[in-house]
């Protein structure tokens, strides 16, 4: 992925436009890197958190890609540097390695991705920004190559070196994204949610991890801890495929974008309020009907050993057992 994205951009893209970008390209390869030494070694989650954090500023600081106003949202307009600089490269952070946490089922990051990147890319190419609409259909490109091997069952995997490298690019893309939302004109293409609306494009983990953790915290288990309290897990818990399971969550990532899409024209002060009850409640939701779900499955399933198959059992173990003691007589 990381090599069709790299072949690609300095095939199309002129000397300006690698200058513009290459930070990103050198944060992104860090970020590459890191992800296939622990694909090769397992690396600790201390020396992760290094090596993210040598990508992330690098983009932060030299590449000045960074959230740097609220544009109103809680009466908040310009950023303080160093506020700026913390909170971008937190959420840079937390957002790759949400994505990286949903990396759990045949084709579903890839899916997850994959839509965004179309967003993305077709939002920054009408908004004249050129270059990072490139980069995202390079990304389209890549990941549809993929996935072809990736969808269920799955023949390749994408492990670390994929899911931290696409992580902290749509993270870093969604960045970008507020940034330039901010500078536009007003038009049908400016989001007046930007904040909102970067949060709906990577709304799946954002979610699943924030839950995730909340509910560990919860019951006095690290947040780090892992185990299977992901979402994609409850629906495996329903009956649902690998790729039913990526297609419902995928057809839910759709539903927000198009739904930010239509409200466009609200600010963040309502969109935010919205997005949230609809996420919290379509939870509350998942979690009643998984538990019902399962209670009918376990209810329904045949019992493990039933009392006619215990005696049947002990007559073949005694049948098994006579039929062995006589080869023994025979052999000796």
């Amino acid at each position: 992925m990381f090599i069709a994205l790299l072949s690609g951009v300095l095939i199309w893209l002129d000397y300006m436009q690698l200058m513009e970008i290459r930070f990103f390209l050198l944060g992104l390869g860090i970020m590459f890197i890191l992800g296939l030494r622990d694909d090769l070694v397992e690396l600790t989650a201390y020396q992760k958190l290094i090596g993210q954090l040598i990508a992330i500023i690098t983009v932060v600081v030299l590449g000045d890609v960074r959230i740097s106003n609220f544009y109103g949202f809680l009466g908040i307009e310009e950023l303080p540097l160093w506020f700026s600089y913390g909170l971008t490269v937190f959420a840079i952070v937390g957002l790759t390695n949400a994505f990286n946490l949903i990396d759990g089922l045949d084709g579903l990051a890839s899916s997850l991705s994959l839509i965004t990147f179309i967003f993305l890319g077709s939002w920054f190419i009408y908004s004249g920004e050129d270059t990072f609409g490139f980069i995202a259909f390079t990304f389209v490109g890549a990941i549809l190559s993929f996935l072809v091997y990736n969808w269920h069952p799955a023949k390749i995997f994408m492990g670390d070196t994929g899911s931290l490298t696409l992580g902290f690019t749509l993270s870093v893309m969604c960045i970008k994204f507020i940034s330039v939302n901010g500078g536009l004109e007003q038009s049908d293409f400016k989001f007046s949610a930007p904040l909102t609306t970067a949060i709906v494009l990577m709304i799946i983990p954002f979610y699943d991890t924030l839950r995730v953790f909340i509910r560990r915290a919860s019951k006095g288990k690290s947040p780090m801890a892992a185990d299977k309290s992901h979402v994609h897990h409850f629906l495996l818990r329903m009956g649902f495929r690998h790729d039913q399971v990526t297609m419902i969550l995928g057809g839910v990532k759709i539903a927000f974008i198009s739904l930010a899409v239509v409200l466009n024209g609200l600010p963040d002060i309502v969109m935010f309020p919205v997005f949230s009850v609809l996420v919290i409640s379509a939870g509350i939701v998942l979690d009643k009907v998984t538990l019902r779900r399962v209670k009918c499955i376990v209810r329904d399933s045949p019992r493990v050993l039933s009392q006619r198959s215990y005696h049947g059992l002990r007559g073949k173990v005694k049948i098994d057992r006579g039929v062995l003691e006589k080869e023994n007589v025979n052999l000796n």
